[in-house]
């Protein structure tokens, strides 16, 4: 076999693979980049203007930390084709199923409703009124879900992905000093020291890598997708990318507004475009079309998860790939929590700062019993049999838990009690 032989095989093995993997790649990929959603982007926005590049390198600590607890609810979909909220109902009992899926519906509208702040926000810049914005977000991710297709869904939230990486040209566009970065941003370093104000800003960060509804919504993606126990690996893989991509994101966002923006205050994203568009319009353009499509995502990825979950527990027929009139209960969730999460941010004079504020309150409460019953539905070898969770495995998670336990918990705390961390 010469030498074209041997390199035209190798392409057709690895071009294989290439196709094989776009048909199972998606909720892997989504749900990490739906993570970024507007809160996140407002998180990595501040945090870049607090403290330049500096936290650069606990960014990159997060991508094992996110990939670790995803990859969980790829097996548990996969073997079980059960959703997050049914597999706690049949693993745990009435009591704790109510009161996961009683908080997830809580959080989930909350989210919700940040994700229309950040949208009308954006969208407000380009001289366009928050009503508009609200009617016709709705009308698209209306649209988008009558389809009566999963694989159609799913494709167009690949493309609200795709346009999540505009905040990767804006960094290119300022031409920042990359020494710095590296000298600044991938040594850790504690800027001003261990102080409450720092503090804040590694718990939102933690916050806006992993959260409740993420768990809820790959599993149910993943069920709904119709993955088998082969596909295991390649949607493993897809939400390793996928943890890849978010965090790189995040990364550019905060090297844009560290180099531009270093020490001034931020308290939304919307306001960081605003400061941007002062200094140089298409970057400034960039971060307020990046923070609708965030938001945008977001949603598109909360509000399914509630239906989803609903669908699970009552019995409702709750796939994509089923029409309205089969699946009417299902449907009839999902605009009535999008519509109502919309209405909200038209109140004039609505708390939308304390909204945002209870939302991370009650997330970080919500996240640690939803790790828990994971692992310990990972752990149950007569349902999972060889795709149960090996000692490294539970030794990584548990270590995890225990983390985001005690992290979560003193976020919570400062957030209630910000005197106690000055």
């Amino acid at each position: 076999m010469n030498l074209f032989s041997k390199l035209y095989y190798k392409f057709r093995k690895y071009w294989k693979a290439i196709q094989l993997y776009l048909v199972i790649a998606g909720p892997g990929l989504v749900v990490m980049v739906a993570d970024n959603d507007a809160g996140g982007i407002t998180t990595y926005a501040a945090t870049g203007a607090k403290y330049g590049y500096n936290l650069i390198w606990f960014l990159l600590i997060l991508i094992p930390v996110a990939y670790y607890v995803q990859e969980m609810t790829v097996r548990l979909g996969a073997v079980t084709k059960r959703g997050h909220a049914e597999a706690i109902f049949d693993g745990f009992g009435a009591f704790w199923g109510w009161f996961s899926l009683i908080d997830l519906m809580i959080v989930d509208w909350l989210t919700l409703v940040t994700e229309f702040i950040g949208m009308t926000a954006a969208l407000n810049i380009f001289g366009i009124p928050p009503w508009l914005t609200v009617a016709g977000v709705v009308a698209l991710m209306g649209t988008i879900v009558l389809n009566g297709r999963y694989w159609t869904w799913e494709k167009i939230a690949l493309l609200f992905c795709a346009l999540n990486l505009i905040y990767i040209p804006s960094a290119f566009i300022i031409h920042p000093s990359v020494s710095d970065i590296l000298r600044k941003g991938l040594i850790p370093n504690f800027p001003g020291g261990f102080n409450g104000e720092l503090f804040f800003f590694l718990m939102a960060n933690i916050g806006t890598t992993i959260a409740p509804w993420m768990l809820f919504f790959q599993q149910s993606a993943v069920v709904d997708k119709g993955m088998l126990e082969k596909d295991i690996p390649w949607g493993k893989f897809d939400t390793f990318l996928g943890s890849v991509l978010t965090v790189i994101v995040a990364i550019f966002i905060v090297v844009v507004t560290g180099t531009i923006l270093r020490g001034v205050d931020i308290d939304s994203a919307s306001q960081a475009a605003e400061q941007l568009l002062k200094t140089n319009h298409y970057v400034g353009s960039f971060m307020a079309i990046g923070l609708f499509d965030a938001g945008l995502l977001g949603a598109i990825c909360i509000s399914l998860a509630s239906s989803w979950a609903f669908g699970e527990i009552f019995g409702w027929a709750h796939s994509l790939n089923t029409k309205i009139k089969e699946a009417p209960w299902f449907y009839a969730s999902y605009f009535l929590t999008l519509i109502t999460a919309g209405l909200v941010v038209l109140i004039p004079g609505a708390p939308l700062v304390l909204i945002t504020l209870f939302v991370q309150v009650v997330a970080v409460t919500l996240l640690p019993a939803a790790l828990v019953f994971l692992i310990l539905l990972l752990n149950d070898k007569a349902t999972m049999g060889e795709f149960c969770n090996t000692k490294s495995q539970n030794v990584i998670a548990g270590i995890i838990v225990v983390v985001i336990v005690a992290l979560s918990t003193l976020y919570g705390v400062s957030t209630l009690f910000p005197s106690l961390f000055q």
